[in-house]
């Protein structure tokens, strides 16, 4: 059973000028370092909190690549928690799931014309290996069990709702389309079924 191991208090997002509280936990079955980033601002609409699970993403949450929108993603966000509370948990499983290094060998199947599901199902891998079950444990150790989920994936609207937690709302995010990285987010769309705005 998950439960907080330590919470520390940290100005996050543009300027580092957003109060949030950045919580580890004990318990998780895949000892993988997760973290919380709660947003302490209350939102007057409504007790049950925003949360985003955000996969990690050093390229592009760290190196704003030009590949993805998972940094826009992530900054999107923290502004919108910033204004009306919420939490991110900020899951350490990058290329959805597959690691750092074998999402490069995907970039560079990509680079050769197969979209980010083709590369990953060439290199030996499902479509999606990320383990969701780790982000209801953690919502279980913060007493959370309704949420409004920010998302455009359906797989996470799925396996969150199998794991537990029951979804009230959807929120999406808007559709971060910059040069390098339509192709990646029209196969999200078909392929994926993210619910996602390309026009």
């Amino acid at each position: 059973m998950a439960e907080v191991r330590a919470r520390v208090d940290l100005k996050v997002g543009a300027n580092s000028s957003i109060d949030a509280e950045i919580l580890s936990f004990h318990g998780l079955n895949s000892d993988k370092e997760h973290v919380a980033l709660i947003f302490k601002q209350a939102d007057t609409q409504s007790d049950i909190p925003l949360v985003r699970m955000h996969s990690e993403c050093l390229t592009g949450d760290v190196f704003h690549s030009s590949r993805c929108d998972c940094g826009e993603q992530l900054d999107e966000t923290i502004a919108k928690m910033g204004e009306h509370g919420g939490i991110i948990l900020y899951l350490r499983q990058e290329g959805r799931g597959i690691g750092l290094y074998n999402k490069i060998d995907a970039y560079q199947l990509q680079s050769e014309g197969m979209d980010t599901y083709q590369a990953n199902n060439h290199l030996g891998f499902p479509d999606d290996l990320r383990d969701f079950s780790e982000a209801a444990q953690m919502l279980q150790a913060l007493n959370i069990s309704k949420i409004r989920l920010v998302t455009n994936n359906p797989k996470k609207i799925h396996d969150l709702k199998e794991f537990g937690v029951e979804i009230v709302d959807v929120v999406h995010t808007g559709a971060h389309i910059k040069d390098g990285n339509e192709s990646y987010l029209k196969a999200k769309v078909s392929h994926g079924h993210h619910q996602l705005k390309l026009t």
